[in-house]
């Protein structure tokens, strides 16, 4: 098994593309790369820690590789925003893909050169690469969020949703 780390807005909203895919083990929602060890929400939320929420996917590379997390990733995502993620901004909601090692760093790279080269945005893909750095599971209240309030959930994904259909349907492609 391998592990992935990415940051993209609401750590909500990253939990159901990927949840229910062949070669996913598990996938959590958390806080990475701050300064305050275990963090809670509410100190993550006020900006005080360093935090960004995250997803970390634990995956089988012989059924789903860090190449295919990566599309999927993408596509959930407005990689032309650094400061946050549709309806939620600031730094613990910016757009990073962390990695474990060289060839995830070197996929990852790739792959954002690819995405820019394709000329599906206009402007610059600013999304972070950065180094793995220690994940702190979120309160249970945060797991499987989609699952557990799925009318909130739909409230809060609109924008996303609206956005992601208009950058990435076939239209687009």
């Amino acid at each position: 098994m391998e592990r992935a780390i990415f940051a993209g807005g609401c750590f909500w909203c990253m939990i159901q593309p990927f949840d229910e895919l062949d070669g996913i083990e598990s996938i959590f929602s958390g806080y990475t790369a701050g300064h305050t060890k275990n963090p809670t929400y509410q100190e993550v939320k006020s900006h005080q820690t360093g935090h960004t929420e995250a997803v970390e996917i634990i995956f089988d590379p012989e059924k789903i590789s860090f190449d295919d997390l990566l599309t999927i990733y993408w596509q959930q995502t407005d990689p032309t925003d650094a400061f946050g993620q549709f309806e939620d901004r600031g730094d613990n909601y910016r757009p990073v893909i962390f990695y474990f090692n060289d060839e995830q760093q070197q996929t990852a790279l790739a792959s954002k050169a690819a995405l820019q080269a394709s000329g599906r945005f206009t402007e610059p893909i600013v999304t972070a690469i950065e180094p793995a750095q220690p994940f702190y599971l979120a309160e249970d209240e945060h797991q499987d969020y989609y699952k557990k309030n799925p009318e909130n959930f739909a409230r809060n994904h609109a924008r996303r949703a609206a956005f992601l259909a208009d950058h990435w349907d076939e239209a687009h492609a």
